[in-house]
């Protein structure tokens, strides 16, 4: 018999969190706790914040980390994605601890055990944020990522990447998989 599911307001949420020292998402009431990542995931994120951080350095673009939570109000959603992008400046809503409310990129790196729910209702999460222009998912355990691209009618671009470059037209530059997934060999995968 399933476990029946406790579920929690905004308010809880934002109680919890600003008195926790680990990070919890909110998702439909939900709080789910985030848990610590492979070896092979922490590269593959740093390695992408890196390049973008270095690729936008002459841009009023900046960079976050994994320990940016972004809050989407259409869903009353947060989330902690492992890497986003803000071109404008950032908007940052009153709650505590800070969340950011106007990425125009958003990167999750995919780990065996996060996948279905990244690409699932985080992702779907992720596409009613109206300032999100594109979002990445990154495989950790395969050489592999998908952009996600809302065009200007409202309609989402999905294209797969396995060599090569990958346009970011939100930002304006092209990241390469080759600084993705660079010194990842040998690290564990998931």
């Amino acid at each position: 018999m399933p476990r029946p599911v406790t579920r929690f307001t905004v308010a809880e949420y934002l109680a919890l969190e600003a008195a926790s020292e680990t990070k919890h998402e909110y998702d439909n009431g939900e709080i789910i706790a985030m848990a610590g990542a492979s070896p092979r995931h922490n590269l593959i994120s740093m390695n992408v914040a890196s390049a973008l951080r270095q690729l936008l350095a002459e841009s009023p673009c900046r960079v976050f980390g994994s320990d940016q939570r972004v809050r989407v109000d259409a869903t009353d959603a947060y989330a902690y994605p492992d890497v986003s992008v803000v071109c404008s400046e950032p908007r940052i809503g009153d709650d505590r601890p800070a969340s950011l409310l106007n990425p125009i990129l958003l990167v999750e790196i995919l780990s065996p055990s996060t996948a279905d729910y990244d690409r699932g209702a985080k992702l779907a999460h992720y596409r009613r944020l109206a300032s999100v222009r594109e979002i990445l998912l990154v495989e950790s355990d395969a050489r592999r990522v998908e952009l996600y691209r809302r065009l200007d009618d409202g309609t989402w671009k999905i294209k797969d990447f396995v060599d090569g470059t990958i346009a970011l037209e939100s930002a304006g530059v092209a990241l390469a998989l080759d600084e993705i997934y660079a010194k990842t060999e040998g690290l564990p995968q998931g």
